[in-house]
C-alpha cells in the first residue's frame, strides 16, 4: 500500500547496488521521492546528482519527512551530509574504520532525531525498503511523538480552496497560497482565551484536524496552552524551567484528542482535509444502512 503525503518535504538516504560502487550512500532532499529516484538512476542530464550519475542503480531506502517547510528540511539535509561541520553535532564521534558507510549514516541520523531543534518536530522515519531497515540502538530511539513507518510513499499537492467546512478561502487569504482560511462561524470564539475571532488577516487562527471537531483558536493561544502543559512535565535530566517558542504536542481544548503541533500547522496549510470528507462519507453510509434496514421491516 502506497501512503500519500500532502505538502511533502523529505530528506532521504540512497544505497548503491552497483557491484563496483556497492555500499556507497548519498543523502538528498526532495518534494517527490518517486521522481527523484528516477532522476538519480537516469543520470545528471535528467536532473540527478553528479555524485550519483553513472554509478547506479540506486535504492532510496530511508526517508525522514514531515518537515514544516523546505528550509527546515534543507538544513537537516546539510547537517546529515556534514555532521563534522554542524555546530549541533560536534559531540558525535567520527566514522570508525570498521564502520560501514550505511551504518554510519544511520547512526548520525539517529543522533540528529534526538538533537535540538529536530527533536521537537513532528517527523516520520520511513523505511522505504524494509530489507535495509535497522533497529534503533536502545540509547538512540527517536522521541515518542515521531512515527516509524514502512513502505512506499507518494507526495500529493493540497487541493486549492479546500477547507474543513468545505468553504472557499476568504478574499484576504486568496493571495497567500501557502495557507488555507479557517472557516469561522458568526461570533466564533477562541477555544482558549474565549475572545471573539475576527475575519482579520492579521489574526492568525488554527483548528483541530480531527473529524467533526470544530475547535478554532488563535495560534498564539493554542501554542501557549501546549507549552504550559509541557513545562509541568519535568523529565529526568532536564531543568524544571524549559523555555521553548514552539510546542511539540497537546490535547485539543474541545475534543481532548491529542494534537501534534506540526500537524496543526500542516492542517492550516490545507493538509488532512480528506479526514473530514471520509468521516462524512462513513456517516452517510451508516444513515443509509439504518434507513434501508427500517424500510425493509414489514409491519406484523
Amino acid at each position: 500500500m502506497v501512503h500519500e503525503i500532502e505538502n511533502f518535504y523529505g530528506v532521504y538516504l540512497l544505497y548503491c547496488l552497483n557491484e563496483r560502487y556497492k555500499g556507497r550512500t548519498y543523502i538528498g532532499f526532495t518534494v517527490d521521492p518517486n521522481r527523484r529516484i528516477k532522476q538519480h538512476n537516469t543520470g545528471a542530464h535528467a536532473g540527478g546528482a553528479y555524485k550519483t550519475s553513472g554509478k547506479g542503480p540506486w535504492e532510496m531506502v530511508l526517508i525522514v519527512h514531515g518537515f514544516p517547510n523546505e528550509i527546515s528540511a534543507l538544513r537537516f539535509e546539510w547537517a546529515w551530509q556534514h555532521p563534522e561541520k554542524s555546530r549541533r553535532l560536534k559531540h558525535l564521534t567520527k566514522k570508525r574504520k570498521s564502520e560501514k558507510q550505511f551504518d554510519y549514516r544511520f547512526r548520525i541520523v539517529s543522533e540528529m532525531l534526538r538533537t535540538a531543534p529536530w527533536k521537537r518536530l513532528a517527523l516520520t522515519i520511513r523505511w522505504l525498503k524494509q530489507e535495509f531497515s535497522r533497529d534503533f540502538d536502545p540509547s538512540l530511539t527517536p522521541p515518542l511523538h515521531m512515527a516509524l513507518a514502512y513502505g512506499p510513499v507518494r507526495s500529493t499537492k493540497v487541493k486549492p480552496g479546500s477547507t474543513k467546512g468545505g468553504k472557499s478561502p476568504s478574499k484576504s487569504d486568496k493571495g497567500n497560497s501557502d495557507e488555507i482560511a479557517v472557516p469561522l462561524r458568526r461570533h466564533s470564539r477562541c477555544a482558549v482565551c474565549k475572545d471573539i475571532l475576527q475575519q482579520d488577516p492579521d489574526e492568525v487562527t488554527v483548528s483541530c484536524y480531527h473529524p467533526r471537531c470544530m475547535m478554532v483558536s488563535h495560534i498564539v493561544c493554542l501554542a501557549n496552552r501546549f507549552l504550559s502543559r509541557e513545562r509541568r512535565v519535568v523529565t529526568q535530566g532536564e531543568p524544571e524551567e524549559v523555555t521553548h517558542m514552539v510546542p511539540v504536542e497537546g490535547a485539543c481544548p474541545r475534543c481532548s484528542q491529542p494534537l501534534l503541533w506540526g500537524d496543526v500547522i500542516r492542517h492550516k496549510h490545507g493538509c488532512y482535509q480528506n479526514l473530514t470528507q471520509k468521516a462524512d462519507e462513513v456517516d452517510g453510509e451508516e444513515i443509509d444502512h439504518w434507513s434501508n434496514d427500517l424500510l425493509s421491516q414489514k409491519p406484523p
